[in-house]
């Protein structure tokens, strides 16, 4: 009986391969392919040495960075950066904050970046209740849509509650 059963299920996996069919196949030999290059700008700057350069060919979101072994609770977290953007589309910025093994998040919707803006500040905060203390923050820059984007001058602060 266990042989039968395993002789059916092996004619199974046989043939349901046969009738799988490949809807695209995307090489990675080539880099230009994923639509996104990431690059440091030594010209285009805010501040500093340089800026982040971020030209896509699609919506995408970047991770920009992570935050370890905060002491904050009972605080808003307040996530800025200066952006400047050649963009058909918008670009904001989102902030996860893992706390006790859930991940909650804030999206900076009314704060944003479109077309071609010259250097702006955008921001997004995170209300953080007493007793809540984020073991990480992830910092995200979101692009909703085609063209480039340049980062620099990234801050996370800390405010009192009001």
């Amino acid at each position: 009986m266990k042989m039968l059963f395993l002789s059916a299920f092996m004619v199974f996996l046989v043939t349901s391969s046969l009738f799988a069919e490949d809807i695209k196949k995307i090489s990675l030999d080539d880099t230009s392919t994923i639509g996104l290059k990431i690059e440091t700008d030594t010209k285009v700057k805010a501040e500093g040495k340089g800026s982040v350069k971020i030209t896509t060919a699609w919506p995408t979101t970047v991770c920009l960075g992570e935050v370890k072994n905060l002491n904050i609770e009972n605080a808003k977290l307040v996530y800025k950066a200066k952006v400047k953007t050649d963009l058909n589309g918008n670009a904001f910025l989102e902030m996860w904050c893992h706390v006790e093994g859930g991940q909650f998040f804030s999206k900076g919707m009314n704060s944003t970046a479109s077309g071609k803006e010259e250097w702006k500040l955008i921001e997004t905060p995170f209300f953080l209740q007493a007793g809540q203390k984020p073991e990480k923050v992830t910092l995200n820059l979101v692009i909703n849509g085609i063209g480039t984007v340049w980062v620099d001058d990234i801050v996370l602060s800390k405010e009192p509650l009001k």
